[in-house]
């Protein structure tokens, strides 16, 4: 009677899959571990870097997904390389994820030389549509979305800023990477409003570090003289060695980002980058939980932020008006 009873449960099991098989299967899909690749264009150490990773990260745990729990994370980072930025974009496809996130645009472009289908999340990327990165803002099309920088007309806003803090300024150098399609761009909207301010504006093409340097001590020769770095991957990077410039030479300068400031720069606006990733967590979650990138518009910022150093100010003789303190987001004293 026992092994008549075996056999019958066996038999009543085989003959019932639908009881059983479907419950095995909710059971594995449930933990099923995703996998996200990421590629950003900072070294590992770069502390700017690893706050926009981490951003991610958190919002994504907020989101339910948590670093080996439900999700697997493939890191790989790069700066100047750009062979090897193309390297990291092939290893993370070859690692089949369901997802990657690209931190600016020699990433984004990597990636998608590498892959046609799995999808790609970006942020920090100026001017996709220009770049040839999405087909429109509002239907990217192909496997890439996200979130892009800004629009080229913010960058009069630099201009009007080093004036209304340096109003002696009447010369200034435009810092622009001329390799990226935003830099002629960028240099275009300030050129067009410069007579307006009585200012002279010249190009400077960031091509290497040393470059930069000449060009800045170069310029610096004459008085009056003022910088405005613009938005670009090449420019991040060599932050620190444009600072030193700006105060070696005495140049009251304004930067895009915040990071700049927090390394000893003057003052910045721009958006938030920060949050940019926070905000492609949710792309990414959303694509994970089965939407498509094509199907989700290219974002533009929703918060910027003045931050001024009044420790750099002091050092270049400077007062920073009233007016613009008080618009701060941030004052570093």
């Amino acid at each position: 009677m026992k092994r008549r009873g075996f056999i019958t449960l066996i038999g009543g099991a085989a003959a019932a899959p639908s009881l059983l098989w479907p419950l095995t299967a909710r059971a594995q899909q449930g933990e099923q571990m995703r996998r996200i690749g990421v590629l950003i264009d900072f070294d590992a150490d770069d502390p700017e870097g690893q706050a926009r990773v981490t951003a991610f990260l958190q919002r994504l745990a907020e989101l339910g997904w948590v670093t080996d729990r439900n999700v697997r994370i493939d890191r790989r980072w790069g700066a100047t390389d750009v062979d090897g930025v193309r390297r990291y974009a092939a290893e993370l496809v070859a690692l089949a994820p369901d997802v990657i996130l690209a931190g600016g645009a020699t990433a984004v472009r990597s990636l998608q030389q590498a892959t046609g289908t799995v999808p790609i999340v970006f942020a920090g990327v100026t001017d996709p549509v220009g770049g040839g990165l999405v087909a429109s803002l509002a239907q990217p099309g192909g496997n890439s979305t996200g979130f892009t920088n800004f629009e080229y007309g913010i960058s009069t806003k630099w201009l009007e800023l080093l004036k209304q803090i340096a109003p002696s300024v009447t010369r200034t150098a435009i810092l622009r990477d001329p390799s990226g399609v935003g830099g002629g761009a960028q240099f275009g909207a300030i050129q067009g409003v410069a007579p307006s301010f009585g200012v002279e504006v010249s190009p400077v093409d960031a091509r290497d570090a040393g470059a930069i340097e000449r060009a800045v001590a170069a310029f610096a020769r004459s008085s009056n003289g003022g910088l405005i770095v613009t938005s670009s991957r090449f420019a991040i990077v060599h932050r620190d060695l444009i600072i030193a410039l700006a105060a070696r030479h005495r140049l009251p300068t304004v930067y895009p980002y915040r990071h700049y400031v927090g390394s000893g720069g003057l003052v910045s606006y721009g958006p938030d980058q920060i949050d940019q990733f926070r905000r492609a967590a949710s792309y990414v979650d959303r694509i994970l939980k089965g939407e498509k990138p094509a199907d989700l518009p290219v974002q533009a910022p929703t918060k910027y932020e003045l931050v001024i150093n009044l420790k750099t100010a002091k050092a270049l003789g400077l007062t920073i008006p009233p007016g613009v303190l008080a618009r701060a987001d941030e004052v570093i004293e």
